[in-house]
């Protein structure tokens, strides 16, 4: 995205790590770009720990992130948004969406929906929900639904993407996914595009894995009237054998730099910053000029 550019209003972004481990240092370059972006225009740059994951999320991996981003020096306006604290939230817009015909109940049991994907694999489908509650009103008493989105079926959706440019998806490629579980929980889909408009965020900058995630949520987001929030995927860190660095593939934690390898914070950012741009012949950027380029 060009920095230059006229952008009306506050821009507000954000970084959302998952509790389940550390810090890794490609989810550090995804928070220090969405940090200087920020800065730059004057706006806002807030950090919400998506914590829905009750099973994976923990105190010491929790620690560990809020260690990661004040040694960075990537300090985040407002308090921390703990994406679990706001399941009320987002459950009462699953069933706004219920309300207004933009989502439906599904009853399809686990069962069916394991033969589902076991007849798409043998005939080499796409494997998708296909829709079969869709329309029904016929719904069983005493039993368990989830609550799905009716995502459009005709046409295309294009993403203007202001890293990989416009992205173009037909419709009938995209499924009607979960909202919110049989339990009453939010899914990942879900919570991310409620606290993303509550949090007022304007640009969502992060890595290119969640490109395919944003066609899913611009419907939910069209679905509620809601802005249209800028998005900027940005390419992934990967490792000598070309796949992307994660917790579970290659990457260390920040605070390995730091500890085992003895590294600055302005050293690891000043890597982080020119790993995928770069301005000129700099080589080393100070904090002003990377906020100004």
């Amino acid at each position: 995205m060009s920095a230059t550019q006229d952008l009306p209003g506050k821009v507000v972004t954000r970084f959302a790590p998952s509790p389940t481990g550390f810090l890794h240092i490609g989810g550090a370059r995804t928070a220090l770009f969405n940090w200087l972006f920020a800065r730059h225009h004057g706006g806002e740059f807030h950090l919400r720990i998506e914590d829905t994951d009750r099973a994976r999320s923990t105190e010491p991996a929790i620690a560990a992130i809020l260690d990661g981003m004040t040694w960075l020096n990537l300090n985040w306006d407002g308090e921390v948004v703990y994406q679990f604290s706001r399941a009320a939230r987002h459950a009462e817009v699953a069933h706004t969406l219920l309300a207004a015909g933009h989502a439906y109940r599904c009853y399809a049991t686990p069962e069916e929906l394991t033969a589902l994907r076991e007849e798409q694999r043998a005939a080499r489908q796409p494997m998708r929900y296909d829709g079969r509650w869709r329309d029904r009103t016929d719904w069983p008493n005493d039993a368990d639904y989830v609550i799905r989105l009716k995502a459009p079926r005709e046409g295309s959706v294009t993403i203007d993407d202001q890293v990989q440019g416009p992205v173009t998806v037909n419709n009938a490629e995209l499924d009607d996914f979960v909202l919110l579980r049989s339990d009453g929980t939010p899914t990942y889909m879900l919570a991310v595009v409620v606290d993303d408009h509550d949090m007022g965020v304007t640009h969502v900058i992060r890595g290119d894995d969640h490109l395919n995630n944003a066609f899913r949520q611009l419907a939910l987001i069209r679905a509620m009237n809601w802005p249209e929030p800028v998005y900027a995927h940005i390419p992934l860190i990967h490792g000598a054998d070309g796949a992307k660095l994660s917790k579970r593939h290659g990457a260390l934690g920040v605070d390995a730099y730091r500890d085992e390898l003895g590294l600055l914070p302005e050293a690891v950012e000043n890597y982080l910053l020119r790993l995928g741009w770069g301005h000129g012949d700099a080589e080393i950027i100070t904090r002003e000029e990377a906020v100004q380029w």
